[in-house]
């Protein structure tokens, strides 16, 4: 009995032992793919930044380069100079095409000013002559109205004298027939001659009158020319008056100008937008550099990416927002802290399951494949505190979502 109970123990604890192993086995799967469901990891990821290429906004030899390959850089630092004299000369000229203008401008100005005092002055004119128009048309008025008189007394002169002159030739005959006195017939021979000189002296009038009203006549024709010939002076001068928008006009592209080639001298000078490392850096000083050729690159050191590529299964554990450890293999015992940025909605299809995406109608395959591989999705994680001495573009690197 003591012996067969003592070779029954063993087995019954070999079999306890084995049943706890299996469990623990059963168990430490049941956790594993617990946490490889929920807690997504992959060592299929890389290192990833954001890098533009530096290249220049104007040409010329370079004449300082302040950089080297590799190099960090702080924002605002200068990376490298280009000869600024032909751009310092083209800014110098276009300054003065600007001054000329601008002199061009007021010179301008002025000869318009005086131009427009010609034309006041032919505007004056204008009415000077309407005025000298006007007082030469009342002389006018004026000399008829002497001219009436004048012919008025000259016949009334004349009316006098003729019957001064026949009362004589009247009372003559009767002399010699005694009917009249000598002194009634030398009375009415001095009235005849009296009324003949008045006669005279109203004809003389009547004719300076005339000449008069010719006169005016002559000053009034004479004033209508010189109204006509002030109007014609006053429109030339008004068609003689320039205006500034021809040179106004041109003020913007002077200043344009100007800036311009204030922009290009400034891009002679080219400096870091951003905290960055240098690379691909294959140049020294007196290289010509060309607009829009890249010199180097600069890889933006401030935000770094790990791109990693889950299974299709895997993402629906993984959202924007969730923590993530980063682990890269340069130094694989640094764990470094992440947030998932983005998802990926879109990969290219494979060919091999799919077919090929034609004009015209798919092309899809007809082989069966016995192993269909899950696709993968890029999952975009920021790190939250990388070291700009170990992180690099490319290099391999591990991803463990951690949830929220």
């Amino acid at each position: 009995m003591n012996f067969e109970t003592a070779s029954r123990t063993p087995r019954v604890l070999s079999r306890r032992i084995s049943v706890a192993i299996a469990v623990g086995a059963v168990l430490l799967g049941l956790v594993a793919l617990y946490r490889a469901n929920h807690y997504p990891r992959t060592d299929d990821a890389e290192v990833f930044a954001n890098f533009i290429g530096i290249a220049p906004q104007v040409e010329g030899p370079i004449v300082r380069l302040n950089v080297h390959d590799n190099e960090f850089v702080r924002k605002g630092e200068q990376l490298f100079e280009i000869d600024e004299r032909p751009y310092q000369y083209a800014l110098e000229k276009a300054v003065s095409e600007q001054a000329a203008l601008e002199g061009q401008i007021t010179d301008e100005q002025r000869t318009i000013a005086a131009l427009v005092s010609a034309v006041s002055v032919s505007q004056a004119g204008i009415h000077s002559s309407q005025a000298d128009v006007n007082r030469w048309a009342a002389a006018v008025d004026q000399a008829r109205a002497d001219v009436s008189n004048a012919e008025q007394g000259v016949n009334r002169e004349k009316a006098e004298w003729t019957y001064a002159s026949n009362n004589l030739h009247r009372l003559e005959p009767l002399l010699t027939k005694q009917f009249v006195t000598v002194d009634q017939v030398d009375r009415a021979r001095t009235s005849e001659i009296a009324e003949a000189e008045a006669l005279k002296q109203a004809e003389s009038q009547l004719r300076l009158s005339q000449a008069g009203l010719q006169s005016a006549l002559a000053q009034y024709e004479r004033s209508k020319s010189a109204v006509d010939e002030s109007k014609a002076y006053h429109e030339q001068a008004q068609h003689a008056v320039t205006t500034l928008d021809p040179l106004t006009n041109q003020r913007g592209a002077r200043a344009s100008a100007v800036e311009t080639a204030r922009y290009n001298l400034g891009n002679c000078r080219v400096y870091a937008p951003f905290d960055a490392l240098v690379t691909n850096l294959n140049l020294s000083e007196g290289a010509y550099a060309h607009v829009g050729q890249q010199v180097f690159t600069l890889i933006d050191a401030r935000t770094w990416w790990v791109i990693g590529n889950f299974r299709e299964g895997e993402l629906q554990h993984i959202l924007p927002g969730m923590r993530a450890d980063v682990y890269i293999l340069s130094k694989p015992s640094l764990r470094f802290s992440g947030v998932v940025d983005s998802v990926a909605f879109g990969v290219t299809p494979d060919p091999d399951v799919f077919g090929r995406l034609e004009p015209g109608l798919p092309d899809a395959q007809r082989t069966l494949n016995w192993v269909h591989l899950a696709s993968r999705y890029p999952v975009r994680v920021r790190v939250q505190n990388p070291s700009p001495e170990l992180f690099r573009v490319g290099e391999s690197a591990v991803v463990t979502i951690r949830g929220d």
